[in-house]
């Protein structure tokens, strides 16, 4: 335990992403089984515990602090570990710390009447560092910078083979990874999935740039809608059927009625969307089923889903991927015809002979609840990852509203000093609405401003939230505005960011909430 909390106290500190990567890999090369594949297990989240939650840390600390003391820490913190760490009122003992396989096996068995005495217990024979690790792990929030493709990338070079071939057998293995950490040192074979529905890389896109466009000839390339939906893999095997998000995340559960009709043996490539009679709906819509283990029929019924289809990556078990984009698309249609599956269909390739065409097409891109284009050279296989020249993602430019900063809270990571995360509002007469909220998009510079101007302007405070004087204008920018009932001013934005701080603009003269409405009634008259 204690070679996994100075881990992870090590990754806080670190900023550089390679030094990180030098960190993992280091543990990974230098801990015995099975402790390091459970420290790899909470480190990409495949680590939880059914009865250790967040709410038994928060009721040890209620029992061992003042309640007053550990709000006012707590708020000061930002984080529920870090600030139980931090306030614990030790009471040593002589007890050796234990083992990350032996926490991992106690909350694993332990029943739930026995846990608050197990692990205020290891809380008093520990110190700081090691209490963090041990809250971390049942918190199931370790916010240390590192994420799992950093850690398949460490395991990569210990094996001295590619991330994207740990990543391929990834989702076949389970923790502690045995057989992986004896396939990378040269002890055992490679991990067969076998027939194993595992998630494969996807190929990423670029943004596209002027000078980039410049350069491209219109007979070398594909272009296809950028749908406003999210990026997912269906696989299905005889062994089984996962649908996964770009992240590879299965989100089966969240949509069943995606997995249910994933009657075949493929991988495919699509876009997931709220589709009503044959049109695509707001964002907002799926994000009503985004993040849910379980979904009502009332819920099925009101968000009905579907996929449209960019690519072909496995027809049975003929790998399609080192096939030129223009074969796979051939392949894709006549799988297509042939299969006709439920609930998905195939998105349309958009004709031009110019790229000033694509230019109209894109600024028009809109009206239709699109995000943009999506160019792909003809002749590209699928390659895993972000290659250069291959794909191109060409968005729409964002929209911008002026809106005056109405509250704020603190951050988590490397933030939980800095009031980062703001909730901004536009004029409704005399009134301020909130209309979204943003943790992103400006410079440290700009945080640092803006910290030390809500410290100096709050005006009321509501547990960690400040109110603060609605005085300071920023432009906010976004992709898109729809109508939510869930909002006190009746419309939510779509990937709001912050674009400027405007302290050259008084609040007076900030937006106000008919320019948005004006923009959702755009959208619904395109529709």
């Amino acid at each position: 335990m204690i070679a996994f909390a100075e881990l992870l106290e090590r990754l806080v500190f670190t900023p550089s992403r390679n030094a990180k990567i030098a960190l993992l890999r280091r543990y990974f090369a230098t801990q015995p089984d099975p402790d390091r594949g459970l420290g790899l297990a909470a480190i990409t989240g495949t680590l939880s515990f059914k009865t250790a939650k967040p709410g038994l840390i928060r009721e040890l600390a209620a029992a061992r602090t003042d309640p007053v003391l550990f709000d006012w820490s707590y708020d000061y913190v930002g984080d529920l570990a870090e600030t139980v760490a931090l306030i614990w009122p030790a009471q040593p003992v002589a007890i050796t710390p234990p083992t990350l396989a032996e926490v991992v096996e106690a909350l694993e068995i332990a029943p739930k009447a026995a846990l608050p005495a197990l692990v205020a217990g290891w809380l008093d024979s520990t110190d700081a560092s090691t209490r963090l690790a041990l809250l971390k792990l049942i918190t199931g929030g370790l916010r240390v910078g590192a994420s799992g493709r950093m850690a398949k990338i460490a395991l990569a070079e210990i094996g001295g083979v590619e991330a994207d071939d740990v990543e391929e057998v990834w989702h076949g293995l389970e923790p502690p990874y045995v057989s992986l950490f004896a396939w990378l040192e040269g002890r055992g074979q490679k991990p067969d999935p076998a027939d194993a529905p595992v998630f494969r890389p996807p190929m990423l896109a670029h943004p596209l740039e002027d000078t980039d466009l410049a350069a491209l000839q219109p007979a070398d390339w594909r272009a296809e809608w950028k749908w406003d939906g999210i990026r997912v893999q269906l696989v299905a095997t005889t062994a089984g059927r996962v649908l996964y998000s770009r992240g590879a995340e299965n989100i089966s559960n969240a949509f069943p009625d995606i997995v249910s009709a994933m009657d075949f043996h493929a991988v495919l490539d699509g876009e997931l969307l709220v589709l009503r009679d044959g049109q695509v709906a707001p964002f907002a819509d799926l994000q009503q089923r985004l993040n849910r283990k379980t979904v009502s029929g009332k819920m099925l019924q009101q968000y009905p889903v579907g996929v449209r289809l960019y690519d072909l990556l496995f027809d049975g078990t003929e790998d399609l991927r080192p096939l030129a984009f223009d074969q796979r698309r051939i392949r894709l249609e006549e799988w297509i015809a042939r299969v006709q599956p439920d609930r998905m269909e195939l998105s349309p390739l958009i004709r031009f002979d110019t790229m000033e065409e694509l230019v109209v097409l894109r600024d028009g891109a809109r009206a239709a609840a699109i995000e943009g284009l999506m160019l792909k050279r003809g002749d590209s296989p699928y390659l895993p990852g972000r290659v250069k020249g291959q794909w191109w993602k060409w968005k729409r430019d964002p929209l911008t509203v002026d809106a005056v900063l109405m509250y704020a809270q603190r951050g988590h990571g490397k933030r939980s000093s800095f009031y980062s995360d703001y909730t901004f509002g536009v004029w409704r007469g005399d009134e301020l609405v909130p209309v979204g909220k943003a943790y992103f998009g400006f410079t440290d510079q700009e945080l640092s401003f803006l910290d030390r101007w809500i410290r100096n302007h709050t005006t009321n405070r509501f547990g960690p939230i400040r109110e603060v004087e609605k005085s300071m204008v920023v432009e906010v920018a976004f992709d898109a505005v729809q109508l939510s009932n869930r909002h006190k001013s009746g419309v939510a934005m779509r990937f709001p960011r912050l674009a400027r701080i405007r302290t050259d603009k008084p609040a007076a003269e900030a937006d106000r909430l008919e320019t948005l409405m004006a923009l959702v009634a755009n959208r619904v008259a395109a529709d």
